[in-house]
């Protein structure tokens, strides 16, 4: 090769190696979220993909479902040395207290690295009975020691959602046709995902780039005061 091509032959292969290095920037955070609905997962080959770094898992349901790969899931993804969170899914039809009392029997605070999502469907929309939401997020921040993550649709978030009131939470936002018109930290950008260890469609999640995975951590316990040492009386 002639010496004048090779300084513009060099720049080039440099140039291509920083926007790979840009590509697989973007997509650092991404996670998934599942339930019954993924079967087995082989959490070692999912951990194996180096974009995932983060998972979230169904675990209850209403007043009494409990997804029954919960266990399973949370325990094995753990284990492959993913970050695990857990999500219960919100039902119209049973009281804030009925629907934690599902909760606290199942999502224990100590498995959790994550925040807890509670998961609003899009089909609530205007008949979402907010007393009994709010009361719910609530009775979760107290178990939990920190505001729960709502996910939703962006129709029910511009609906309920979108106030003052909810400016400090979190908000998970499933969206599958562009990007989200609303503020979210985690964005469901699709229901159709692959990925190594899981047979068939997968939820892929995407932070958004003006926050990290450490803004979805849960808080480190506080450490206790060491107890003093108290001289005997003489």
């Amino acid at each position: 090769m002639p010496r004048a091509m090779r300084f513009p032959c060099k720049l080039m292969v440099l140039i291509l190696c920083l926007c790979g290095i840009a590509a697989q920037a973007q997509v650092r955070t991404r996670g998934i979220d599942v339930s019954k609905y993924q079967g087995t997962v082989n959490w070692t080959k999912v951990a194996k993909d180096s974009t995932i770094k983060f998972v979230y898992i169904k675990a209850t349901e209403g007043t009494s479902i409990q997804d029954p790969m919960y266990r399973t899931n949370i325990t094995k993804a753990k284990k492959a040395g993913l970050l695990v969170g857990s999500y219960h899914l919100y039902s119209s039809k049973t009281t804030a207290y009925q629907q934690m009392g599902n909760i606290r029997k199942v999502i224990k605070k100590s498995e959790q690295d994550l925040v807890p999502v509670l998961d609003i469907e899009g089909h609530h929309s205007g008949r979402l009975y907010m007393e009994r939401v709010d009361k719910l997020l609530e009775l979760m921040e107290k178990e939990y020691g920190v505001k729960p993550i709502i996910y939703t649709s962006e129709k029910v978030y511009k609906l309920h959602f979108s106030g003052k009131k909810y400016a400090n939470y979190h908000i998970f936002i499933a969206n599958y046709r562009g990007y989200p018109t609303t503020r979210f930290t985690l964005w469901q950008y699709t229901e159709t995902g692959h990925v190594s260890g899981i047979s068939g469609y997968v939820d892929f999640i995407r932070i958004h780039r003006n926050h990290s995975l450490s803004d979805i951590r849960m808080p480190k316990p506080k450490k206790k005061p060491a107890a003093t040492a108290t001289t005997p009386a003489t």
